[in-house]
Parts: structure tokens; sequence; C-alpha cells
């Protein structure tokens, strides 16, 4: 693919005074964390990820919305929660990504989120398996000011690609990339940035060199390799590829799988960006998918406070001290990250 430079003119344009100093404290307050190893925490997180909604139309087998297994709460986000949040947040904020778990396109009010957070300039990033991205829908996100526009698409055969995407439908996947591609081209608009991520597993390890060349024949601007999570992959599992440079686990001599390298106690994830569920509670990362480790209320308590409150700074005083010891840690790949 070509240099990114509609996705880095994009960035650049939501760069403010104070988002970049609100950024170079963060940043800061973290390498004063790492030398010290006391949770030193300065500014607001630079990039926040909201749940529209835990609604999806697949079945995907490592997904909770797939599996229609959470122990939290479902539902969709109210669009007067939304603004609250985004009232707060958007002078320091630079990025926020609508989606964390299920398919953000099934919210009644999508369009009216990126338009708002487009308005207050922030830059807005979206996650979707492409099956609504239909001519009308395709149209409102070139209109609404969407950023980036991520889909997956994890195989390029119907076979391949439903034995993860359960349900789904390659073919309307392909097409929902074209429309939007095309109302780009109609409405002269470098948004969104179209990637297609790939995420790689045995099944379709072998279509990785081809993934690039059929993308760019469907509009896309970029394709991005993708390790999957396996939540059970301690005995193996037939979703971890064979080629050990698509994996994030690694067979031991005693039959058992483990992370390919080791989490050490350190997090940047934790000290810039943060999740907050569709019902407004604040989580430490995305791979608190059943919301385990709520940090605050954003119903009754303001960002300002959750984020330098008591729980927070407790958490993030727990991961210097032992990240092997907080559940959800024990299966990332933040701070050891396989590229592919």
């Amino acid at each position: 693919m070509a240099f990114p430079w509609a996705d880095w003119l994009n960035a650049v344009e939501k760069l403010t005074a104070r988002r970049v100093w609100n950024a170079a404290c963060v940043g800061i307050s973290y390498c004063l964390t790492r030398l010290t190893q006391r949770p030193i925490q300065w500014g607001l997180p630079v990039a926040v990820s909201i749940e529209p909604t835990t609604a999806c139309n697949l079945r995907c087998p490592e997904c909770p919305s797939g599996l229609r297994a959470f122990n939290r709460p479902t539902g969709k986000m109210q669009f007067d929660l939304f603004r609250q949040v985004v009232d707060e947040l958007y002078r320091h904020t630079y990025a926020l990504l609508l989606y964390f778990q299920g398919e953000p396109y099934l919210h009644p009010e999508f369009f009216d989120m990126v338009r708002y957070a487009h308005k207050r300039g922030l830059f807005t990033i979206t996650s979707t398996n492409g099956h609504f991205l239909d001519p009308e829908r395709a149209r409102r996100t070139v209109e609404a000011g969407l950023d980036r526009l991520i889909v997956s698409v994890d195989g390029l055969t119907q076979p391949t690609y439903e034995r993860y995407r359960i349900g789904g439908q390659l073919e309307r996947v392909i097409q929902g990339i074209q429309q939007v591609a095309a109302f780009k081209r109609r409405l002269r608009s470098r948004r969104p940035y179209i990637i297609v991520q790939f995420i790689i597993f045995r099944h379709n390890e072998s279509q990785v060199s081809e993934v690039k060349q059929m993308a760019r024949t469907w509009g896309a601007d970029e394709v991005r390799l993708k390790t999957a999570q396996i939540y059970n992959h301690q005995g193996g599992n037939p979703l971890i590829p064979e080629q050990s440079q698509y994996s994030r686990y690694v067979r031991q001599a005693d039959g058992t799988w483990v992370l390919r390298t080791t989490a050490l106690n350190h997090c940047w994830r934790l000290w810039r960006t943060c999740v907050i569920t569709w019902d407004g509670i604040v989580v430490p990362c995305c791979f608190d998918k059943d919301a385990r480790h709520p940090l605050g209320d954003l119903t009754t308590t303001s960002f300002r406070e959750i984020w330098r409150g008591v729980a927070y700074h407790h958490f993030r005083y727990r991961l210097l001290r032992g990240r092997d010891k907080i559940d959800i840690c024990s299966n990332c790949s933040e701070g050891c990250r396989v590229w592919v």
C-alpha cells in the first residue's frame, strides 16, 4: 500500500496546543512512573474507547459478544451520556475510538455520535465487521466525518471467512468496503481512511500474502495484520497459527502453550487510554471485556474524578507490583507485542 498520507493529514488536523501538551504530560508521567515505580499520572487520556453497544450480528468464537457470554449488563449507550463524556474530554483528548464489544453500526444513533465527535475536533475511529455498509450507511459514514474505518476481513473465500466470522457473508463485507470507497470519490473526501484488518488464524494464514493485493482492488487504503488473542490457549487451540511469526503463543516442551514473550510490570496503555462501557463504567483497557475491574461510574462521577481517583491509582499500583497477578493482564500483548 502507498504511504498513508490521507490518514496523516486527518490526524494532523486534529492537533491543538492543548492536546499536544496533554499528550506530553501523559508521556512524561509514564516515564517517571517507570523510573520511580510509583504510579504518577498527569494529564487526561490521549485516546478513549467508547462502547456504543454490546449487540452483534455474528457469532465469533473468541468474542463475548459473539458468544453472548457477558456477565455484565448488555445494551446501548444513551446519546446524552455520550455527549457528556465527549464534552468533558474533547479539549485534552485527541482520539475517540467508537468500539469495544459489539457492532457499532447497530447503534441507532451511531452517525450522530460520529458527527458530534467530529464537530468537537476529535480524531474518530471505528471498527466494524462490515455487514451494515450498504449504500445509505456508506454515504452517511463519509458525510459524518469519520476519520478511520477499520473493517475486519479474516478470510478471502467464504469457507475460510466464516470459520471465524460465524454467520458472516464475505461478499457483503467486500461490497460495503467498495461502497465507502465509492462515496469517498463521489464526495471528494479523504475520510474515512479505510483499513482492512486481517486477524491471522491457522485456517487463514495461507492467505496472508494475498490480502494486500485483494484489499487494494476493493478500495481499501491499507491492510493491517493482527495476531489473534485466544482465550483457552494453554492446552492448544485449532485457531493458533502454525507459523510462529503469526502467533502470540508458543508451545512448550510439556505440550502447553504460553505467550511468546514475558509481560513486564508496566503498561503504557493504562496511562494513555481507557475504555468506557455502554452504561458509563470506566474500565482499564480493552482486555477487560467483562468489566471485571470497574474504576468508576460516569453516571454519578465526572471522568476527571475517576481518572485521578483512588480506584485508578490502586489499579496502576497493583500493575507495577505484579502484572501477572491481574487476570486481564495474563493474556495481554501490551509491552511484548508480536509484530507481523
